[in-house]
């Protein structure tokens, strides 16, 4: 089966693309800008070119997309036109070409404002049943592509998934106020505790995904570590975290105490991964004790995939004041 890859030269497509080549099977990478894994160069607004890179497709995962980094150095009509028009150009090429599986790398920031609880309230439990909140184009626009999919499916029996998946981006933090209080490997192993994956398990939802859309049909996941958190915790989370933290791994005081780390003061939601576990069978890997457990070893917290891929940048331009502009 031979699998197209969209977005072949970005974190996530080129870690599909050096997975599955080690797994031998047959990919073409596509993408917007040239990389060490993307066969083809080209716009997904160009039908002559996704008309190019679907022959002989049976599969297609779709990562390629403007997001949050490009709110402020791209126009709405840009992130219309590539996270929709390309979008529809796949599935539209797909249902012609009798694909069996078309999977939809999609964001938990669809959920927006959803996912922000008013001063007092308690965290917000994440689930696929959550209703979104859009909060800006990047969210209004990979909604729009999600109900795209689920069109195709239904209207002319096209398998596909929908990938939520939470951060999982090397860059640092665009938040001033974190990066100034935080190490940067701190933030990230404190949000593998709610809003975090690490690359190669979310590479993995993928294959499981890839290899179960045709019996599925159409379904949406969250994708993110698995968090120890429980619905009980809901109100303590957002008042003293690292209370709630204690509970469930006891030894992390002293470990932060000997990296020089701080837990954050709160944690305003959860992503529940539950449904992606028990209907695509996902196993990840990667969790905040996982991590604490690599720490005290002084081996990476992160997967060796993390490192296969090459470095990425969201613009060719530097900025002074984080890895890119946020209004």
């Amino acid at each position: 089966m031979k699998t197209l890859i969209t977005g072949s030269s970005g974190f996530l497509g080129e870690a599909l693309m050096i997975r599955m080549r080690e797994l031998g099977m047959e990919v073409i990478g596509t993408d917007i800008l040239p990389g060490p894994q993307t066969d083809v160069v080209g716009d997904l607004r160009d039908r002559a070119l996704v008309e190019q890179v679907m022959d002989g497709v049976s599969a297609v995962i779709h990562a390629a997309t403007l997001h949050k980094p490009h709110i402020v150095t791209h126009s709405k009509e840009d992130f219309v036109g590539t996270n929709i028009t390309g979008t529809l150009h796949l599935l539209e090429e797909s249902v012609k070409l009798g694909v069996e599986a078309f999977l939809f790398t999609s964001t938990t920031s669809t959920f927006g404002d959803a996912m922000a609880p008013k001063e007092g309230e308690p965290a917000v439990l994440v689930t696929e049943e959550l209703i979104p909140k859009s909060k800006n184009i990047y969210g209004v626009t990979k909604l729009a592509a999600e109900d795209l999919c689920q069109i195709f499916h239904r209207n002319y029996g096209l398998p596909c998934l929908i990938l939520r998946t939470s951060r999982f981006f090397r860059e640092e933090d665009d938040n001033p106020s974190l990066r100034g209080t935080y190490d940067d490997a701190n933030i990230k192993v404190n949000e593998l505790l709610y809003r975090r994956a690490d690359i190669e398990d979310i590479v993995e939802s993928h294959l499981l995904a890839l290899d179960k859309a045709k019996h599925i049909g159409f379904s949406k996941y969250i994708i993110s570590a698995t968090s120890p958190f429980q619905v009980e915790d809901l109100p303590m989370l957002n008042k003293d975290a690292a209370a709630v933290v204690r509970k469930y791994v006891p030894s992390f005081p002293e470990i932060f105490q000997q990296l020089n780390w701080q837990m954050f003061p709160n944690i305003t939601r959860v992503y529940v991964n539950e449904k992606a576990r028990r209907e695509l069978n996902w196993k990840p890997k990667y969790d905040f004790a996982a991590a604490l457990n690599a720490l005290v070893k002084g081996e990476p917290y992160q997967s060796p995939l993390t490192f296969q891929v090459a470095p990425k940048r969201y613009h060719d331009e530097k900025f002074s004041d984080g890895p890119y502009p946020v209004k």
